[in-house]
């Protein structure tokens, strides 16, 4: 018989609901996980006091944090590769298409006009509740009735969709009208053979379909391209800038002069070693997994690879623009792990799990994690000027200023080879410590003593990460992603 949620478990609503659903007899899949909280959470007061206190002494002083990026393009060739200096740049310029030489670093930069494209389109949430439901041969009627039975809009979801297809199509039509050959493909289409396939990729959706065409793209000389096909509710911050959603000819032309600039944004590459390891992924977009579902991934994948030690460092196939969370899968369970940054001594450590970020993802969920309000500053500084030896002008100016200036320290440019670390909810005790709840470093080594945890590549790869795992977390210029920067 048909399982149905527990919201929907009595009344008239219930009956409807099972009238809808009554020609199926297999289980309904689960609904997907919650995304990560994105709470701020507040650190120790000692040290968000001298941070705050240093941030005071900084708010008036001006504050350049982002580096120019890179400005070189080409065509017949791979873009040039990285530099090793993230602050150089330089301008674009036009090029025959038939160039095979690498541009110089110094001048003679050459437009890019790529022969083949793969165009990843995102999965709107029309899409995802057509698929699934799509075991009890729901009409459209059906599904509009079961939507309307869980609060949420049709109409609306369908008029989302109707936009991003819209937006999509105008992409595609776009490189086809330049000649270009095309690949249309979903997330299940999207794999290795394809990226190969292409010279570059185009992720038609938002900031999470530029994340996972990225997590595939292992060669730095390849460029991601993220369009926005649906700006009035999702941020594009990591696509091109909203206009060219509905004038992508003008970009591709502007690529094609080169007048644009290539951003070299650094990637966390990750290692694994020790015992009870598996260091095949879970796709967690794809499963859609429950809490409960997701471990049994981990355990069926585990009896799939029998490599359950691993004696030397395994590169993972995945390379991280965001973050990399680590954490107990049961978010009210405590992490039990060992820590040691840039080779430093190991550190027993309990909290509710560590974020490790890159310039890219220092803007999105660990900027979340660290960012302080104004009502915390002022009360601070409430405190700081109770002292006769501190006179400050307490006003909303200042304390503006001074919650501004703790902010943007926590951001900086995604072409800086560096990680940011978050240590969320320490728990400090005779027992536990926490030397430093956050800072940049070079390399992070974690030893998992958890019962049911996983490391987490930008929200949507998952790997088993329990008691006798070793992670090292560190950025290789190597990986750098290739992607574009357009005026606005």
């Amino acid at each position: 018989m048909t399982c149905l949620p527990s919201y929907l478990s009595g009344g008239s609503p219930s009956a409807a609901l099972r009238a809808l659903l009554k020609p199926s007899r297999r289980q309904q899949p689960p609904a997907p996980p919650p995304p990560h909280s994105h709470l701020a959470l507040a650190p120790s007061a000692a040290r968000l006091a001298a941070s705050v206190a240093s941030a005071a002494a900084a708010a008036f002083a001006a504050s350049g944090l982002l580096s120019q990026p890179l400005a070189l393009a080409g065509r017949g060739s791979s873009p040039p590769p990285p530099p090793s200096a993230p602050s150089s740049s330089q301008r674009c310029l036009s090029s025959d298409a038939s160039s095979s030489e690498l541009p110089s670093r110094s001048g003679g930069g050459v437009g890019f006009r790529p022969a083949r494209v793969v165009v990843v389109a995102k999965t709107t949430r029309y899409e995802f509740e057509q698929q699934r439901y799509r075991y009890a041969g729901l009409s459209e009627e059906d599904l509009k009735q079961l939507l309307a039975l869980k609060g949420s809009n049709y109409s609306g979801l369908l008029e989302r969709h109707r936009i991003h297809t819209k937006n999509v199509e105008h992409v595609v039509d776009s490189l086809r009208n330049e000649k270009i050959e095309v690949r249309l493909v979903k997330r299940r289409e999207y794999d290795e053979e394809t990226v190969r396939w292409a010279d570059a990729v185009v992720a038609a959706g938002g900031d999470g379909t530029m994340l996972l065409a990225a997590s595939k793209v292992l060669d730095r000389l390849k460029p991601v391209i993220g369009i926005n096909t649906d700006p009035d509710r999702s941020e594009g911050h990591l696509c091109l800038p909203v206009r060219y959603t509905h004038s992508f000819p003008d970009a591709l032309q502007k690529l094609y002069r080169g007048e644009f600039r290539w951003q070299w944004r650094q990637r966390i590459r990750l290692y694994l070693e020790g015992t009870g390891i598996n260091p095949v992924p879970v796709d967690l977009h794809e499963q859609q997994l429950s809490q409960e579902q997701h471990s049994r991934a981990h355990v069926n994948g585990r009896f799939q690879d029998q490599r359950s030690q691993i004696s030397e460092p395994h590169l993972l196939p995945v390379r991280s623009l965001n973050e990399v969370f680590i954490g107990e899968s049961l978010s009210s369970r405590a992490s039990y792990y060992e820590i040691s940054v840039d080779g430093g001594p190991w550190e027993k450590q309990k909290s509710s799990g560590l974020n490790i970020c890159t310039g890219t993802g220092s803007k999105a969920w660990s900027f979340n994690i660290n960012k302080v309000a104004n009502q915390a500053v002022e009360e601070i500084l409430k405190i700081a000027k109770s002292y006769e030896s501190l006179r400050l002008p307490l006003n909303k100016e200042l304390v503006q200023k001074v919650t501004n200036g703790y902010n943007e320290s926590l951001l900086y440019s995604p072409e800086e080879p560096k990680m940011f670390f978050s240590i969320r909810e320490p728990i400090s005790n005779r027992v536990f410590s926490s030397s430093r709840q956050r800072g940049f470093a070079s390399k992070v080594c974690i030893r998992s003593r958890c019962w049911d945890a996983c490391m987490v590549v930008d929200g949507g790869t998952s790997f088993e990460f329990n008691d006798g795992a070793i992670a090292s977390i560190l950025i290789n210029t190597e990986d750098a992603l290739c992607t574009v920067l357009l005026d606005e």
